[in-house]
């Protein structure tokens, strides 16, 4: 397997290199939602420069997508429902999808959900609500919610795929417990003994998937415990591993 990227979830997928060949991993997306058209014009790029790879050398092409354009509303999250993103970066990744399907290259496509694990970026979800638990204030959007997936849970997920090896499919990666946010910042603020003056706005999109296509298709899941508070498991493991 050959991986392009050195983020979290490239680092984490490094152990997995010599048990997946005939697969190229693409995981050096953008990083983060609030970016310059010309970052995603680098993108478009690197995907369409991997796509030439794959082609070149009969690799599978797996792209990285995200769960964040099933924000739109009647839309239940899953793979073969039809899409309306609705925020710019899930409209640029649903375009890199139709991009690589278009493009008729061998692939795989991961919506993945919001990973984490230690030594993450400060942009990401749990790192940015610390930040702002620490000033002693914090902005809650009532209507968001979100879905947490642990990155060694994420990787037994991409490993048991990779073995199963569908192609040319769309599969979502994530825990099925969808959240929200305000669950979240509990849990955080319990557990890092702060106590923070709330503002509620009422607004917010919930990202959340549907998890049966990926249950169906790699039997690891079944022993991952995905049991209700989840995503609290989630965040001591952050926590307790470093964050």
């Amino acid at each position: 397997m050959y991986i392009i990227g050195n983020g979290l979830i490239a680092r984490a997928l490094r152990p997995l290199r010599d048990r997946h060949s005939g697969v190229t991993v693409l995981a050096a997306g953008l990083p983060g939602h609030h970016l310059p058209e010309s970052e995603n014009a680098r993108e478009a790029a690197l995907v369409r420069e991997t796509i030439a790879r794959c082609r070149a050398g009969g690799h599978q092409l797996v792209f990285f997508s995200t769960t964040s354009m099933y924000g739109g509303p009647g839309n239940n999250g899953r793979e073969d429902e039809p899409v309306i993103p609705s925020t710019a970066y899930g409209r640029h990744k649903f375009d890199l999808e139709t991009l690589i399907r278009d493009e008729g290259v061998d692939h795989l496509i991961l919506r993945l959900t919001q990973v984490v694990g230690p030594e993450e970026p400060d942009f990401r979800l749990l790192p940015t609500l610390m930040k702002q638990l620490a000033t002693g204030g914090i902005q809650v959007h009532r209507h968001a919610r979100r879905d947490l997936l642990y990155i060694d849970d994420f990787v037994t997920v991409v490993d048991g795929l990779l073995s199963t090896r569908p192609m040319n499919e769309v599969v979502n990666v994530a825990s099925g417990e969808c959240v929200p946010v305000g669950q979240i910042i509990d849990h955080l603020a319990e557990r890092l003994g702060i106590t923070a003056e709330r503002q509620v706005v009422d607004d917010g999109i919930a990202y959340c998937s549907s998890i049966a296509k990926l249950r169906a298709t790699v039997p690891e899941v079944a022993g991952i415990d995905f049991s209700p508070g989840y995503y609290k498991r989630v965040i001591d493991r952050y926590l307790k591993d470093g964050r």
